[in-house]
């Protein structure tokens, strides 16, 4: 991945609805050529999809959770129980104290505690630790830069 791909990235980042003429005139491509070179970027899995950011609050996401959980067993193998819960936006495997890390998003606190219970009925997790975010100073998309240094 050259520096090229990587602006393209972030142009991409910026705007992913931006024709091929504007992200090559932006990087120093001819449309075709920046075309060509988003495509080899897809296919090699540096770009895996292109979404829209939505805002959590606008469509009933205003409580934000991060929630440790704790287990009697090695919790690799769960991921789909965990992904079977909707409001659960991401699940890590961590190592420390807790076994997994999950993102939680919920309109309300008691929507929240519904999740818990429902992680807890989740086979080998024997405990929660949720912390909830009162305040997000930013969010920022992965750095295309990261292995560039």
């Amino acid at each position: 991945m050259d520096h090229i791909d990587r602006a393209l990235l972030t142009q991409l980042q910026q705007d992913a609805t931006r024709s091929y003429a504007a992200l090559g005139e932006a990087v120093g491509l001819s449309a075709g050529a920046a075309h060509e070179r988003v495509r080899k970027l897809r296919e090699r899995g540096a770009i895996r999809r292109t979404t829209v950011e939505v805002d959590p609050a606008a469509v009933g996401g205003a409580v934000l959770a991060y929630v440790m959980v704790d287990s009697v067993a090695w919790m690799g193998d769960s991921g789909r129980d965990f992904a079977a819960l909707p409001e659960i936006l991401e699940a890590h495997v961590i190592a420390g104290s807790a076994s997994v890390l999950v993102k939680v998003r919920t309109a309300t606190t008691e929507q929240l505690q519904d999740v818990l219970r429902r992680i807890y009925a989740i086979d080998g997790v024997s405990g929660t630790q949720a912390t909830v975010v009162l305040e997000t100073f930013f969010e920022r998309p992965v750095s295309p830069e990261l292995g560039s240094g």
